[in-house]
């Protein structure tokens, strides 16, 4: 007697085991380059990522690679009626020299990279929508972002190359949806040996590499991360030195002995915005989520106690419940690093913020408690026994120190140092306080 189901049956079996190979396949297939992720956001934007607008944005490997390498260059009196402007399928840069001549630059097709941009622009070119951050993880008026916006449209590009430690280089300007990059007469610009010439974009994208390891060592002793010097990437990808302010028309000194290749903990900024790239590698060297919150389980597993109400404080974890009463919230005094709960005893006048500790008698500002929840801006895995002034951030001594010691681009020609977590500037010297919990009371 036939089976019921007969040939039927089988295939269905058979394309369904088809099906899972595939998407075996695919996941084997999928390629992670690294992370760019920006500062300022505690692992999601304040609105919620949504869509090519995330805090992070990861780069993969292409199912088909897209990116371009420069072919040739000539002059033209008129670059909008070339032909190389008006292909749509043609990258080219346009350096206009003046109204009756510009350089055009064609690129060709290169199978060998794939390219990722970065801006403003929410034209399907650009794959990382980045808008300026407020500090303090806030929501930007909508009104007013575009208006006042520092951030190019097409800010940069990214060419990773698609074979096994390849490098990863970074670009300033990125195509348009035409495929076309325009730097007009008044941008800065000068000719070059190897290309022809070369140019800048009117606010910049400046980058530093880290002079170190910047996470993760085989003996975790060493991982002693150091900050680099800020320098400013050009639209063929060279290195100068900073101009005198960020959109000075004279460009700065030629450094051919540093290269635009990211390496794991490069800063790119944007002006307006400054991101941060951690590398494939790398990122498997840095704490995860999960560890992140373990560390927050073991503080809170000594039971750390308020001197004053003498009830237990919970340091919360992301996308926790746990510290939903306002009691158990923990509390820390800027200036001893005393950590309580939220009481009334020690307030100084009428001095907004300020009270006296109850331990030291110390007069300080107080702030609330937040874990750092970003993993990519761990440069260490120890405990959160830290935090970042004024903000109230934890994470471990040396990821403050790290992030304590960096400038961070701000306004047009000026550096400050902030919480990578929020980025509210850093108050004082050093930036950061050591906690001190009164735990294990039990």
């Amino acid at each position: 007697m036939p089976q019921s189901g007969g040939r039927g049956e089988e295939e269905g079996v058979v394309w369904e085991q088809q099906q899972e190979g595939a998407g075996q396949a695919a996941r084997q297939e999928l390629v992670k380059y690294g992370e760019l992720v920006i500062l300022g956001y505690n692992g999601a934007l304040p609105q919620g990522d949504k869509g090519r607008r995330r805090s992070k944005f990861v780069l993969y490997r292409r199912s088909k690679p897209n990116g371009v390498s420069k072919s040739k260059h000539y002059v033209v009196k008129t670059p909008q009626t070339s032909q190389a402007i008006l292909d749509t399928k043609q990258h080219s840069i346009s350096y206009t020299l003046n109204r009756n001549q510009a350089v055009i630059v064609e690129y060709q097709q290169d199978d060998s990279t794939d390219m990722f941009q970065v801006g403003r622009s929410s034209e399907s070119p650009i794959d990382f929508v980045v808008m300026d951050t407020v500090p303090g993880n806030r929501v930007q008026d909508p009104s007013k972002a575009a208006a006042q916006s520092t951030i190019s449209r097409f800010a940069c590009r990214i060419l990773v190359g698609r074979e096994e430690a390849a490098v990863t280089r970074i670009f300033a300007a990125g195509f348009d949806s035409s495929r076309n990059i325009f730097l007009g007469e008044k941008a800065t610009k000068w000719e070059t040996e190897q290309q022809a010439v070369d140019g800048l974009t009117t606010n910049g994208v400046l980058i530093m590499h880290p002079q170190t390891s910047f996470c993760g060592a085989d003996d975790p002793s060493l991982v002693t991360a150091e900050p680099g010097v800020w320098r400013e990437v050009s639209v063929g990808g060279g290195i100068y030195g900073l101009r005198e302010s960020r959109s000075a028309p004279t460009k700065g000194r030629n450094i051919p002995s540093e290269s635009s290749e990211l390496i794991d903990g490069t800063l790119v900024d944007i002006c307006g915005a400054t991101l941060l790239w951690r590398s494939s590698a790398g990122l498997a060297r840095s704490p995860t989520n999960r560890e992140l919150e373990l560390l927050v389980d073991n503080l809170n597993a000594g039971r750390p106690q308020c001197p004053v109400g003498l009830n237990t404080l919970v340091v919360p974890r992301k996308n926790s419940q746990a510290a939903s009463n306002p009691e158990a919230q923990p509390w820390v005094y800027l200036n001893c690093g005393h950590v309580q709960g939220r009481h009334e005893w020690g307030n100084v006048g009428d001095r907004v913020g300020s009270k006296t500790c109850p331990i030291c008698l110390c007069n300080s500002s107080i702030v609330k408690l937040t874990m750092g929840t970003e993993p990519a801006f761990y440069v260490d895995s120890g405990p959160p026994d830290y935090c970042f002034v004024p903000c109230g951030h934890m994470a471990n001594e040396k990821t403050v120190k790290y992030w304590s010691g960096i400038p961070i681009p701000c306004g047009t020609s000026g550096f400050q140092s902030a919480c990578p977590f929020c980025a509210v500037p850093l108050a004082g010297a050093p930036g950061y306080q050591k906690l001190i919990f009164q735990d294990k009371c039990d």
